[in-house]
């Protein structure tokens, strides 16, 4: 379980939702602890979050889980992902703007997605932002080759 999910209750996120006049209705709620609770590392793609719920006799239609997906990213809990693979997904957001995203390790083969916590970018960042006059509030960096597994596989 990656540390934004940790640090996320069902109440801090129903706080959210309502300091934005939203409720939290049933299937909000079921969406979002499938994003609390997924193994997956929190990359869930709408299509995925539907199955997860269809596992779990939830009933809401693919077209419910779109919008939710949408309006909570749109409210700065969910953040969209690209792994440039034609496939969008999303992960919590830890929404105070100041913390960095982890970066990804993506596999060209298998396309699992490792997360990498380290952030060595600061004192890059802040030569860009000094030379620049430019306010940097985040940044993205994806790192793309074979993960372990799949070099075995070709190796063995």
């Amino acid at each position: 379980m990656s540390e934004t999910q940790r640090s996320f209750k069902m109440q801090d996120l129903r706080g959210k939702l309502s300091a934005n006049n939203y409720k939290m209705t049933p299937q909000r709620k079921e969406i979002l602890q499938v994003f609390i609770d997924s193994e997956q590392g929190n990359h869930l793609s709408a299509e995925e979050v539907h199955e997860l719920l269809r596992k779990k006799d939830f009933d809401f239609g693919l077209a419910t889980v779109y919008r939710n997906v949408e309006l909570l990213t749109e409210l700065g809990i969910l953040m969209k992902v690209n792994f440039d693979d034609g496939c969008v997904r999303y992960e919590l957001s830890s929404g105070d703007g100041k913390t960095h995203r982890h970066h990804h390790l993506i596999c060209l083969n298998c396309k699992k997605v490792i997360e990498f916590k380290e952030d060595m970018l600061d004192e890059v960042e802040d030569r860009i932002a000094a030379k620049a006059d430019f306010e940097i509030v985040n940044h993205e960096v994806k790192f793309f080759g074979y993960c372990s597994d799949c070099r075995n596989k070709v190796t063995t």
